[in-house]
Protein backbone atom coordinates (compact mmCIF):
# COMPACT_ATOMS: atom_id res chain seq x y z
CA UNK A 1 0.00 0.00 0.00
CA UNK A 2 2.77 2.30 0.80
CA UNK A 3 4.48 1.57 -2.27
CA UNK A 4 1.81 2.57 -4.27
CA UNK A 5 0.89 5.68 -2.90
CA UNK A 6 4.70 6.84 -3.54
CA UNK A 7 4.09 6.40 -7.29
CA UNK A 8 1.22 9.17 -7.25
CA UNK A 9 1.95 12.50 -8.89
CA UNK A 10 2.76 14.93 -6.14
CA UNK A 11 -0.38 16.73 -4.80
CA UNK A 12 0.66 20.37 -6.19
CA UNK A 13 -0.52 18.52 -10.06
CA UNK A 14 -3.76 17.79 -8.79
CA UNK A 15 -6.92 18.90 -9.94
CA UNK A 16 -5.82 22.74 -9.52
CA UNK A 17 -6.31 24.16 -13.37
CA UNK A 18 -7.04 27.98 -12.24
CA UNK A 19 -7.71 30.54 -10.20
CA UNK A 20 -10.82 32.39 -9.98
CA UNK A 21 -9.50 35.93 -10.84
CA UNK A 22 -9.70 39.33 -12.26
CA UNK A 23 -13.96 38.86 -12.22
CA UNK A 24 -16.65 40.90 -11.16
CA UNK A 25 -18.72 39.84 -8.88
CA UNK A 26 -23.11 40.02 -8.18
CA UNK A 27 -24.43 43.30 -7.22
CA UNK A 28 -26.47 43.02 -3.87
CA UNK A 29 -26.85 44.10 -0.71
CA UNK A 30 -26.40 47.63 -1.71
CA UNK A 31 -29.69 50.45 -1.27
CA UNK A 32 -30.99 51.31 -4.55
CA UNK A 33 -32.21 54.56 -3.14
CA UNK A 34 -29.31 56.12 -1.67
CA UNK A 35 -26.82 55.06 -3.92
CA UNK A 36 -28.71 56.42 -6.92
CA UNK A 37 -27.80 60.15 -6.57
CA UNK A 38 -30.04 61.19 -9.79
CA UNK A 39 -33.28 59.81 -8.30
CA UNK A 40 -32.65 60.90 -4.86
CA UNK A 41 -32.16 64.21 -5.95
CA UNK A 42 -34.90 64.07 -7.91
CA UNK A 43 -37.45 62.85 -5.73
CA UNK A 44 -36.35 66.03 -2.72
CA UNK A 45 -36.36 68.53 -5.74
CA UNK A 46 -39.96 67.30 -6.65
CA UNK A 47 -41.91 67.72 -3.55
CA UNK A 48 -40.98 63.80 -2.20
CA UNK A 49 -38.22 64.88 0.73
CA UNK A 50 -40.86 63.95 2.99
CA UNK A 51 -40.39 60.01 2.02
CA UNK A 52 -36.45 59.90 1.77
CA UNK A 53 -36.49 57.81 4.96
CA UNK A 54 -38.86 55.35 4.12
CA UNK A 55 -37.63 54.86 0.52
CA UNK A 56 -33.98 54.69 1.96
CA UNK A 57 -35.15 51.69 3.95
CA UNK A 58 -36.91 50.26 0.74
CA UNK A 59 -33.82 50.71 -1.47
CA UNK A 60 -31.88 48.80 1.04
CA UNK A 61 -35.05 46.01 0.65
CA UNK A 62 -34.56 45.86 -3.13
CA UNK A 63 -31.20 46.17 -3.63
CA UNK A 64 -30.78 42.68 -0.76
CA UNK A 65 -29.59 39.47 -2.00
CA UNK A 66 -32.76 37.71 -1.30
CA UNK A 67 -35.11 39.86 -2.79
CA UNK A 68 -33.21 40.29 -5.78
CA UNK A 69 -33.28 36.87 -6.27
CA UNK A 70 -37.28 36.89 -6.03
CA UNK A 71 -36.85 38.03 -9.88
CA UNK A 72 -34.63 35.91 -11.05
CA UNK A 73 -37.05 32.83 -9.69
CA UNK A 74 -39.99 34.79 -10.96
CA UNK A 75 -38.87 34.59 -14.13
CA UNK A 76 -37.30 31.14 -14.29
CA UNK A 77 -40.22 29.21 -12.96
CA UNK A 78 -43.31 31.00 -15.41
CA UNK A 79 -47.09 31.51 -14.89
CA UNK A 80 -49.17 28.04 -15.74
CA UNK A 81 -52.48 28.23 -16.90
CA UNK A 82 -55.76 25.75 -16.04
CA UNK A 83 -58.88 25.81 -17.69
CA UNK A 84 -60.51 23.57 -15.54
CA UNK A 85 -60.44 21.81 -11.92
CA UNK A 86 -59.55 17.90 -11.75
CA UNK A 87 -63.34 17.62 -11.55
CA UNK A 88 -64.36 19.33 -14.69
CA UNK A 89 -65.07 22.47 -13.05
CA UNK A 90 -64.12 26.03 -15.11
CA UNK A 91 -61.69 28.11 -13.05
CA UNK A 92 -59.45 29.59 -15.60
CA UNK A 93 -56.75 29.91 -12.95
CA UNK A 94 -53.15 31.14 -13.70
CA UNK A 95 -50.81 29.56 -10.95
CA UNK A 96 -47.90 31.57 -10.16
CA UNK A 97 -43.65 30.88 -8.55
CA UNK A 98 -44.05 31.78 -4.69
CA UNK A 99 -42.02 34.56 -5.69
CA UNK A 100 -44.17 36.46 -7.90
CA UNK A 101 -46.77 36.45 -5.23
CA UNK A 102 -43.75 38.10 -2.66
CA UNK A 103 -43.11 40.66 -5.42
CA UNK A 104 -46.76 41.49 -5.61
CA UNK A 105 -47.21 41.44 -1.76
CA UNK A 106 -44.58 44.10 -1.36
CA UNK A 107 -45.76 45.93 -3.78
CA UNK A 108 -49.40 46.36 -2.30
CA UNK A 109 -48.24 46.35 1.11
CA UNK A 110 -46.38 49.57 0.13
CA UNK A 111 -49.56 51.38 -1.70
CA UNK A 112 -47.67 50.81 -5.03
CA UNK A 113 -51.24 50.42 -6.41
CA UNK A 114 -53.17 53.33 -4.88
CA UNK A 115 -51.03 55.44 -2.68
CA UNK A 116 -51.64 58.78 -4.32
CA UNK A 117 -55.51 58.02 -4.27
CA UNK A 118 -55.98 57.28 -0.60
CA UNK A 119 -53.19 59.96 0.48
CA UNK A 120 -52.86 62.27 -2.37
CA UNK A 121 -51.03 65.56 -1.78
CA UNK A 122 -47.56 67.06 -2.49
CA UNK A 123 -45.43 64.44 -3.47
CA UNK A 124 -47.58 61.38 -3.50
CA UNK A 125 -47.30 60.29 -7.04
CA UNK A 126 -43.36 61.72 -7.09
CA UNK A 127 -42.89 58.87 -4.06
CA UNK A 128 -44.96 56.00 -5.91
CA UNK A 129 -42.91 56.62 -8.76
CA UNK A 130 -39.76 56.17 -6.74
CA UNK A 131 -40.71 53.34 -5.23
CA UNK A 132 -42.10 51.69 -8.78
CA UNK A 133 -38.55 52.46 -9.77
CA UNK A 134 -36.62 50.62 -7.07
CA UNK A 135 -39.32 47.55 -7.27
CA UNK A 136 -39.11 47.82 -10.99
CA UNK A 137 -35.64 46.88 -11.16
CA UNK A 138 -36.18 44.19 -8.86
CA UNK A 139 -38.35 42.13 -11.54
CA UNK A 140 -40.22 44.11 -14.39
CA UNK A 141 -43.45 41.80 -15.45
CA UNK A 142 -45.36 42.11 -11.59
CA UNK A 143 -45.62 45.47 -12.45
CA UNK A 144 -48.59 44.98 -14.39
CA UNK A 145 -51.62 44.25 -12.26
CA UNK A 146 -49.93 46.86 -10.35
CA UNK A 147 -49.88 49.34 -12.90
CA UNK A 148 -53.20 49.00 -13.79
CA UNK A 149 -54.62 48.73 -10.46
CA UNK A 150 -53.45 52.04 -9.73
CA UNK A 151 -54.57 53.19 -12.76
CA UNK A 152 -58.09 52.13 -12.88
CA UNK A 153 -59.48 54.53 -9.95
CA UNK A 154 -59.55 57.50 -12.00
CA UNK A 155 -61.48 56.13 -14.88
CA UNK A 156 -64.00 54.10 -12.06
CA UNK A 157 -64.62 57.34 -10.51
CA UNK A 158 -66.61 58.00 -13.44
CA UNK A 159 -69.39 56.63 -12.17
CA UNK A 160 -69.52 56.78 -8.13
CA UNK A 161 -72.30 54.48 -7.68
CA UNK A 162 -69.57 51.58 -8.58
CA UNK A 163 -66.59 53.23 -6.71
CA UNK A 164 -68.45 52.97 -3.60
CA UNK A 165 -68.72 49.34 -3.68
CA UNK A 166 -65.32 48.44 -5.11
CA UNK A 167 -62.80 51.85 -4.66
CA UNK A 168 -62.07 50.67 -0.66
CA UNK A 169 -60.94 46.81 -1.92
CA UNK A 170 -58.88 48.39 -4.59
CA UNK A 171 -57.28 50.71 -2.38
CA UNK A 172 -56.33 48.15 0.32
CA UNK A 173 -53.03 47.60 1.00
CA UNK A 174 -53.44 43.09 1.26
CA UNK A 175 -53.11 41.24 -1.52
CA UNK A 176 -55.07 38.01 -1.59
CA UNK A 177 -54.27 35.96 -4.82
CA UNK A 178 -57.35 33.17 -4.58
CA UNK A 179 -59.54 32.75 -7.43
CA UNK A 180 -62.57 33.85 -5.54
CA UNK A 181 -65.06 36.94 -5.55
CA UNK A 182 -64.03 39.52 -4.44
CA UNK A 183 -66.76 39.64 -1.65
CA UNK A 184 -64.18 37.16 0.23
CA UNK A 185 -61.27 39.31 -0.29
CA UNK A 186 -60.07 42.90 1.45
CA UNK A 187 -58.14 43.34 -1.36
CA UNK A 188 -57.89 43.09 -5.21
CA UNK A 189 -56.63 43.71 -8.30
CA UNK A 190 -57.87 45.25 -11.84
CA UNK A 191 -56.67 44.81 -15.11
CA UNK A 192 -58.29 46.11 -18.73
CA UNK A 193 -58.95 44.56 -21.39
CA UNK A 194 -58.91 46.52 -24.66
CA UNK A 195 -57.46 45.11 -27.84
CA UNK A 196 -58.96 42.80 -30.17
CA UNK A 197 -57.19 40.89 -33.30
CA UNK A 198 -58.93 43.18 -35.75
CA UNK A 199 -57.88 46.46 -34.74
CA UNK A 200 -54.95 46.54 -32.00
CA UNK A 201 -54.72 49.68 -31.00
CA UNK A 202 -57.32 51.24 -33.02
CA UNK A 203 -60.43 50.68 -30.69
CA UNK A 204 -62.91 52.07 -32.11
CA UNK A 205 -62.68 48.90 -34.40
CA UNK A 206 -63.42 46.64 -31.90
CA UNK A 207 -66.47 43.98 -32.31
CA UNK A 208 -67.30 42.79 -28.60
CA UNK A 209 -71.15 43.39 -28.20
CA UNK A 210 -72.63 44.56 -24.38
CA UNK A 211 -76.08 43.88 -23.99
CA UNK A 212 -77.84 45.30 -21.59
CA UNK A 213 -79.82 43.33 -19.01
CA UNK A 214 -82.53 45.69 -17.93
CA UNK A 215 -82.91 49.38 -18.88
CA UNK A 216 -78.80 49.69 -19.38
CA UNK A 217 -77.17 53.13 -19.33
CA UNK A 218 -74.32 54.01 -17.11
CA UNK A 219 -74.03 51.75 -13.35
CA UNK A 220 -76.16 49.49 -15.53
CA UNK A 221 -75.84 45.68 -16.10
CA UNK A 222 -74.64 44.23 -19.48
CA UNK A 223 -73.68 40.97 -20.94
CA UNK A 224 -70.63 41.26 -22.96
CA UNK A 225 -69.71 38.80 -25.86
CA UNK A 226 -66.99 38.91 -28.22
CA UNK A 227 -63.19 38.45 -28.00
CA UNK A 228 -59.98 40.22 -26.73
CA UNK A 229 -56.23 39.32 -28.11
CA UNK A 230 -54.09 40.73 -25.54
CA UNK A 231 -55.30 40.47 -21.84
CA UNK A 232 -52.66 41.04 -19.52
CA UNK A 233 -53.02 39.56 -15.90
CA UNK A 234 -55.80 37.71 -16.45
CA UNK A 235 -55.75 36.78 -12.79
CA UNK A 236 -56.81 40.30 -11.47
CA UNK A 237 -60.27 40.54 -9.59
CA UNK A 238 -62.12 42.81 -12.10
CA UNK A 239 -61.00 44.41 -15.75
CA UNK A 240 -62.01 47.92 -17.11
CA UNK A 241 -63.13 46.59 -20.82
CA UNK A 242 -64.29 48.63 -23.86
CA UNK A 243 -67.13 46.85 -26.00
CA UNK A 244 -69.77 48.29 -28.37
CA UNK A 245 -72.86 48.87 -26.87
CA UNK A 246 -76.23 50.38 -28.41
CA UNK A 247 -74.85 54.11 -28.23
CA UNK A 248 -71.49 53.07 -29.36
CA UNK A 249 -68.05 52.23 -27.70
CA UNK A 250 -68.18 51.92 -24.01
CA UNK A 251 -66.10 51.35 -20.49
CA UNK A 252 -67.48 48.78 -18.67
CA UNK A 253 -66.45 46.69 -15.46
CA UNK A 254 -66.01 42.80 -15.49
CA UNK A 255 -65.86 41.15 -12.52
CA UNK A 256 -64.52 37.56 -13.07
CA UNK A 257 -67.01 36.09 -10.92
CA UNK A 258 -70.85 37.36 -10.67
CA UNK A 259 -72.81 38.57 -7.61
CA UNK A 260 -74.38 35.48 -7.29
CA UNK A 261 -70.79 33.23 -6.43
CA UNK A 262 -70.88 32.01 -10.02
CA UNK A 263 -67.58 32.18 -12.33
CA UNK A 264 -68.25 34.90 -15.00
CA UNK A 265 -67.77 33.42 -18.45
CA UNK A 266 -64.49 35.50 -19.24
CA UNK A 267 -62.75 32.83 -20.73
CA UNK A 268 -59.18 32.69 -21.01
CA UNK A 269 -58.51 30.92 -24.01
CA UNK A 270 -54.50 30.06 -23.55
CA UNK A 271 -51.29 32.39 -22.22
CA UNK A 272 -49.29 34.38 -24.85
CA UNK A 273 -45.74 33.33 -25.82
CA UNK A 274 -43.73 36.25 -24.85
CA UNK A 275 -40.43 36.89 -25.52
CA UNK A 276 -39.87 39.23 -22.63
CA UNK A 277 -42.23 40.22 -19.84
CA UNK A 278 -42.32 36.33 -18.93
CA UNK A 279 -43.35 36.28 -15.17
CA UNK A 280 -46.69 38.39 -16.04
CA UNK A 281 -49.57 36.08 -17.79
CA UNK A 282 -50.84 37.64 -20.60
CA UNK A 283 -53.56 35.88 -22.18
CA UNK A 284 -56.59 35.16 -25.15
CA UNK A 285 -59.96 35.46 -23.87
CA UNK A 286 -63.29 35.30 -25.17
CA UNK A 287 -66.04 37.01 -23.42
CA UNK A 288 -69.78 34.23 -23.67
CA UNK A 289 -72.20 36.57 -22.26
CA UNK A 290 -69.95 38.18 -19.34
CA UNK A 291 -71.78 40.24 -17.15
CA UNK A 292 -70.43 43.92 -16.62
CA UNK A 293 -71.68 47.16 -15.66
CA UNK A 294 -71.17 50.39 -17.44
CA UNK A 295 -68.69 52.79 -16.17
CA UNK A 296 -69.25 56.46 -17.20
CA UNK A 297 -71.46 57.58 -20.45
CA UNK A 298 -72.70 55.06 -23.22
CA UNK A 299 -70.34 55.66 -26.18
CA UNK A 300 -68.02 57.45 -24.90
CA UNK A 301 -65.85 54.94 -24.09
CA UNK A 302 -62.58 55.72 -24.98
CA UNK A 303 -63.13 58.99 -23.17
CA UNK A 304 -63.51 57.32 -20.12
CA UNK A 305 -60.91 55.14 -20.18
CA UNK A 306 -58.17 57.79 -21.18
CA UNK A 307 -57.40 59.04 -17.67
CA UNK A 308 -56.11 54.97 -16.95
CA UNK A 309 -54.38 54.80 -19.96
CA UNK A 310 -52.07 58.21 -19.40
CA UNK A 311 -51.58 56.66 -15.98
CA UNK A 312 -50.42 53.17 -17.29
CA UNK A 313 -48.11 55.12 -20.29
CA UNK A 314 -46.44 57.26 -17.19
CA UNK A 315 -45.85 54.28 -15.35
CA UNK A 316 -44.60 52.66 -18.64
CA UNK A 317 -41.82 55.56 -18.47
CA UNK A 318 -41.31 55.13 -15.01
CA UNK A 319 -40.82 50.90 -15.78
CA UNK A 320 -38.32 51.90 -18.64
CA UNK A 321 -36.21 54.05 -16.46
CA UNK A 322 -35.97 51.66 -14.24
CA UNK A 323 -35.13 49.28 -16.61
CA UNK A 324 -32.17 51.79 -17.71
CA UNK A 325 -30.73 52.54 -14.20
CA UNK A 326 -30.62 48.66 -13.59
CA UNK A 327 -28.19 48.17 -16.97
CA UNK A 328 -26.35 50.99 -16.29
CA UNK A 329 -25.82 49.87 -12.96
CA UNK A 330 -24.96 46.14 -13.82
CA UNK A 331 -22.20 47.58 -16.52
CA UNK A 332 -20.94 49.91 -14.26
CA UNK A 333 -20.51 47.82 -11.16
CA UNK A 334 -18.81 45.23 -13.70
CA UNK A 335 -15.99 47.88 -15.16
CA UNK A 336 -15.16 49.22 -11.79
CA UNK A 337 -13.99 44.96 -10.88
CA UNK A 338 -13.09 44.06 -14.16
CA UNK A 339 -9.38 44.64 -15.47
CA UNK A 340 -8.30 44.29 -19.42
CA UNK A 341 -4.73 45.39 -20.95
CA UNK A 342 -3.40 46.34 -17.57
CA UNK A 343 -6.18 48.92 -16.22
CA UNK A 344 -9.80 48.80 -14.51
CA UNK A 345 -12.33 49.11 -17.83
CA UNK A 346 -13.76 51.99 -15.79
CA UNK A 347 -10.34 53.84 -16.03
CA UNK A 348 -10.15 53.47 -19.93
CA UNK A 349 -10.85 56.29 -22.29
CA UNK A 350 -13.08 54.41 -24.42
CA UNK A 351 -14.66 52.59 -22.21
CA UNK A 352 -15.22 55.57 -19.86
CA UNK A 353 -17.30 57.39 -22.88
CA UNK A 354 -19.49 54.36 -23.27
CA UNK A 355 -20.32 54.59 -19.08
CA UNK A 356 -21.05 57.99 -18.94
CA UNK A 357 -22.59 58.11 -21.89
CA UNK A 358 -25.17 54.99 -20.31
CA UNK A 359 -25.19 57.00 -17.06
CA UNK A 360 -26.18 60.31 -18.85
CA UNK A 361 -29.09 58.64 -20.83
CA UNK A 362 -29.93 57.20 -17.39
CA UNK A 363 -30.09 60.38 -15.54
CA UNK A 364 -31.86 62.27 -18.19
CA UNK A 365 -34.46 59.68 -18.11
CA UNK A 366 -35.49 59.34 -14.43
CA UNK A 367 -35.26 63.63 -14.30
CA UNK A 368 -37.61 63.93 -16.80
CA UNK A 369 -39.66 60.96 -15.06
CA UNK A 370 -39.63 62.30 -11.79
CA UNK A 371 -40.74 66.16 -13.22
CA UNK A 372 -43.50 64.23 -14.64
CA UNK A 373 -44.53 62.70 -11.55
CA UNK A 374 -44.82 66.01 -9.73
CA UNK A 375 -47.22 67.47 -12.63
CA UNK A 376 -49.53 64.40 -11.84
CA UNK A 377 -49.36 65.77 -8.01
CA UNK A 378 -50.03 69.17 -8.83
CA UNK A 379 -52.52 68.58 -11.70
CA UNK A 380 -55.06 71.46 -10.56
CA UNK A 381 -52.45 73.86 -11.82
CA UNK A 382 -53.47 75.11 -15.27
CA UNK A 383 -49.35 74.58 -16.51
CA UNK A 384 -49.11 71.00 -14.68
CA UNK A 385 -52.23 69.94 -16.14
CA UNK A 386 -50.91 70.77 -19.84
CA UNK A 387 -47.72 69.27 -19.34
CA UNK A 388 -49.24 65.96 -18.03
CA UNK A 389 -51.52 66.29 -21.12
CA UNK A 390 -48.73 66.62 -23.52
CA UNK A 391 -45.07 65.31 -22.29
CA UNK A 392 -46.65 62.12 -21.08
CA UNK A 393 -47.18 60.78 -24.56
CA UNK A 394 -43.57 62.61 -25.65
CA UNK A 395 -41.50 60.64 -22.52
CA UNK A 396 -43.28 57.44 -23.06
CA UNK A 397 -42.63 57.48 -26.50
CA UNK A 398 -38.60 58.71 -26.15
CA UNK A 399 -37.15 57.20 -22.91
CA UNK A 400 -39.44 53.75 -23.64
CA UNK A 401 -37.78 53.94 -27.35
CA UNK A 402 -34.30 54.45 -26.22
CA UNK A 403 -34.37 51.50 -23.90
CA UNK A 404 -33.35 48.56 -26.01
CA UNK A 405 -30.38 49.84 -27.43
CA UNK A 406 -29.29 51.11 -23.97
CA UNK A 407 -29.66 47.11 -21.99
CA UNK A 408 -27.82 45.87 -25.15
CA UNK A 409 -24.70 48.46 -24.95
CA UNK A 410 -24.66 47.61 -21.60
CA UNK A 411 -25.11 44.27 -21.58
CA UNK A 412 -21.91 44.55 -24.03
CA UNK A 413 -19.86 46.56 -21.45
CA UNK A 414 -20.14 43.12 -19.48
CA UNK A 415 -19.23 40.97 -22.09
CA UNK A 416 -19.61 37.35 -22.38
CA UNK A 417 -20.93 36.62 -18.65
CA UNK A 418 -23.60 39.38 -19.19
CA UNK A 419 -25.24 37.21 -22.03
CA UNK A 420 -25.49 33.80 -19.50
CA UNK A 421 -29.03 33.52 -18.25
CA UNK A 422 -27.95 33.27 -14.55
CA UNK A 423 -27.38 36.90 -15.33
CA UNK A 424 -29.73 39.87 -15.18
CA UNK A 425 -28.66 41.27 -18.06
CA UNK A 426 -30.48 38.74 -20.84
CA UNK A 427 -34.05 39.41 -18.57
CA UNK A 428 -33.24 43.48 -18.58
CA UNK A 429 -32.83 43.32 -22.30
CA UNK A 430 -36.05 40.98 -23.71
CA UNK A 431 -37.50 43.34 -20.71
CA UNK A 432 -36.35 46.75 -22.94
CA UNK A 433 -38.70 46.42 -26.00
CA UNK A 434 -41.84 46.08 -24.29
CA UNK A 435 -42.61 49.41 -22.55
CA UNK A 436 -42.15 51.15 -26.11
CA UNK A 437 -45.27 48.79 -27.44
CA UNK A 438 -47.29 48.48 -25.25
CA UNK A 439 -50.04 50.78 -24.09
CA UNK A 440 -49.64 52.46 -27.63
CA UNK A 441 -46.53 52.05 -30.11
CA UNK A 442 -44.34 55.03 -30.68
CA UNK A 443 -46.25 56.26 -33.88
CA UNK A 444 -49.50 55.82 -31.72
CA UNK A 445 -47.70 58.24 -28.96
CA UNK A 446 -46.55 60.57 -31.88
CA UNK A 447 -50.33 60.61 -33.10
CA UNK A 448 -51.67 61.77 -29.44
CA UNK A 449 -48.99 64.98 -29.29
CA UNK A 450 -50.74 65.95 -32.77
CA UNK A 451 -53.91 65.42 -31.13
CA UNK A 452 -53.08 67.35 -27.94
CA UNK A 453 -52.09 69.82 -29.71
CA UNK A 454 -54.97 70.07 -32.19
CA UNK A 455 -57.36 69.92 -29.24
CA UNK A 456 -55.50 71.76 -26.92
CA UNK A 457 -53.34 74.43 -28.57
CA UNK A 458 -52.21 75.77 -24.84
CA UNK A 459 -50.30 72.69 -24.58
CA UNK A 460 -47.60 73.85 -27.04
CA UNK A 461 -47.59 77.58 -24.34
CA UNK A 462 -46.97 74.93 -21.45
CA UNK A 463 -44.01 73.31 -23.09
CA UNK A 464 -41.99 75.94 -24.26
CA UNK A 465 -42.63 77.65 -20.92
CA UNK A 466 -41.07 74.80 -19.12
CA UNK A 467 -38.17 74.46 -21.38
CA UNK A 468 -37.88 78.23 -21.45
CA UNK A 469 -37.17 78.02 -17.36
CA UNK A 470 -33.27 76.96 -18.75
CA UNK A 471 -32.80 79.57 -21.37
CA UNK A 472 -29.72 81.74 -21.53
CA UNK A 473 -27.96 78.66 -19.40
CA UNK A 474 -26.51 76.27 -22.07
CA UNK A 475 -26.22 77.66 -25.83
CA UNK A 476 -26.82 74.64 -27.58
CA UNK A 477 -30.19 73.99 -25.85
CA UNK A 478 -30.86 77.74 -26.63
CA UNK A 479 -30.07 77.19 -30.17
CA UNK A 480 -32.37 73.64 -29.88
CA UNK A 481 -35.24 75.02 -28.73
CA UNK A 482 -35.44 77.72 -31.05
CA UNK A 483 -35.09 76.04 -34.22
CA UNK A 484 -38.13 73.83 -32.68
CA UNK A 485 -40.32 76.36 -32.52
CA UNK A 486 -39.71 77.76 -35.78
CA UNK A 487 -41.20 74.03 -36.30
CA UNK A 488 -44.15 74.68 -34.43
CA UNK A 489 -45.24 77.34 -36.64
CA UNK A 490 -46.22 75.12 -39.38
CA UNK A 491 -47.83 72.02 -38.10
CA UNK A 492 -49.32 71.16 -41.58
CA UNK A 493 -47.36 67.50 -42.54
CA UNK A 494 -46.59 67.28 -38.62
CA UNK A 495 -48.32 63.29 -38.73
CA UNK A 496 -45.53 62.76 -41.16
CA UNK A 497 -42.53 65.05 -39.36
CA UNK A 498 -43.87 63.63 -35.97
CA UNK A 499 -40.99 61.81 -34.93
CA UNK A 500 -38.35 64.00 -35.42
CA UNK A 501 -40.44 66.62 -33.67
CA UNK A 502 -41.26 64.52 -30.69
CA UNK A 503 -37.45 63.15 -30.87
CA UNK A 504 -36.31 66.84 -30.19
CA UNK A 505 -39.20 68.04 -28.19
CA UNK A 506 -38.08 64.80 -25.48
CA UNK A 507 -34.58 65.80 -25.41
CA UNK A 508 -35.14 69.56 -25.30
CA UNK A 509 -37.27 68.91 -21.98
CA UNK A 510 -34.83 66.45 -20.41
CA UNK A 511 -32.03 68.92 -21.56
CA UNK A 512 -33.77 71.92 -19.84
CA UNK A 513 -34.38 70.10 -16.76
CA UNK A 514 -30.49 69.04 -15.98
CA UNK A 515 -29.35 72.53 -16.64
CA UNK A 516 -31.49 73.53 -14.28
CA UNK A 517 -30.90 70.85 -12.01
CA UNK A 518 -28.00 68.66 -12.38
CA UNK A 519 -24.44 68.82 -11.73
CA UNK A 520 -22.84 71.25 -14.86
CA UNK A 521 -20.56 68.17 -15.67
CA UNK A 522 -23.54 66.29 -16.48
CA UNK A 523 -25.75 68.72 -18.41
CA UNK A 524 -23.46 69.88 -20.05
CA UNK A 525 -22.04 66.74 -21.59
CA UNK A 526 -26.13 65.77 -22.04
CA UNK A 527 -26.12 69.04 -24.52
CA UNK A 528 -23.25 68.89 -26.06
CA UNK A 529 -23.73 65.27 -26.72
CA UNK A 530 -27.19 65.09 -27.58
CA UNK A 531 -28.08 68.55 -29.02
CA UNK A 532 -24.82 70.07 -30.83
CA UNK A 533 -23.46 66.21 -32.08
CA UNK A 534 -25.69 66.34 -35.53
CA UNK A 535 -26.50 62.58 -36.88
CA UNK A 536 -27.84 59.71 -34.64
CA UNK A 537 -24.66 57.97 -32.97
CA UNK A 538 -24.03 55.01 -31.01
CA UNK A 539 -23.50 55.19 -27.04
CA UNK A 540 -20.02 55.79 -26.63
CA UNK A 541 -19.45 59.18 -28.80
CA UNK A 542 -18.92 61.72 -26.53
CA UNK A 543 -17.57 64.81 -27.37
CA UNK A 544 -13.97 65.80 -26.18
CA UNK A 545 -13.76 67.57 -22.68
CA UNK A 546 -16.28 65.87 -21.57
CA UNK A 547 -15.67 65.39 -17.79
CA UNK A 548 -16.44 61.22 -18.07
CA UNK A 549 -14.67 60.47 -14.74
CA UNK A 550 -17.06 62.68 -12.32
CA UNK A 551 -20.52 61.53 -14.61
CA UNK A 552 -19.19 57.34 -13.55
CA UNK A 553 -18.44 58.02 -10.52
CA UNK A 554 -21.77 59.76 -9.87
CA UNK A 555 -23.68 56.86 -11.24
CA UNK A 556 -21.63 54.28 -9.76
CA UNK A 557 -23.53 52.02 -7.26
CA UNK A 558 -21.50 50.96 -3.81
CA UNK A 559 -22.48 48.36 -2.07
CA UNK A 560 -23.48 48.89 1.60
Amino acid sequence: MNARIETLPSAQYLADTHEVSNLSSELWDYNMYTGDAALRESVQREGGAWADSELADFGKLTGSADYLELGHLANKFQPEFDTHDRFGNRIDLVKFHPAYHQLMKTSIEHGLHASPWTAPGPGAHVARAARTYLHTQVEAGHGCPITMTFAALPSLRLQPDLARIWEPKITGRVYDPRNVPMEQKEGITIGMAMTEKQGGSDVRTNSTRAHPVGVGGPGQAYELVGHKYFVSAPMCDAFLVLAQAPGGLSCFLLPRWRPDGTKNPMQVLRLKKKMGNASNASSETELRGALAWMVGEEGRGVRTIIEMVSMTRFDCMIGSSAGMRMAATQALHHCAHRSAFGKVLNQQPLMQNVLADLALESEAATTLTMRMARAMDHRADEHEDLLVRLVTAVGKYWICKRTPNHAYEAMECIGGSGVMEDSMMPRLFRESPVNAIWEGSGNVQCLDVLRALSKTPAVVDAFFAEVGQARGSHAALDRHVADLAKDFKDLQDFEYRARDIVDRMALAMQAALLVRHAPSLVSDGFCRSRLEQLGHHNYGSLPRGVDVAAIIARATPSAD
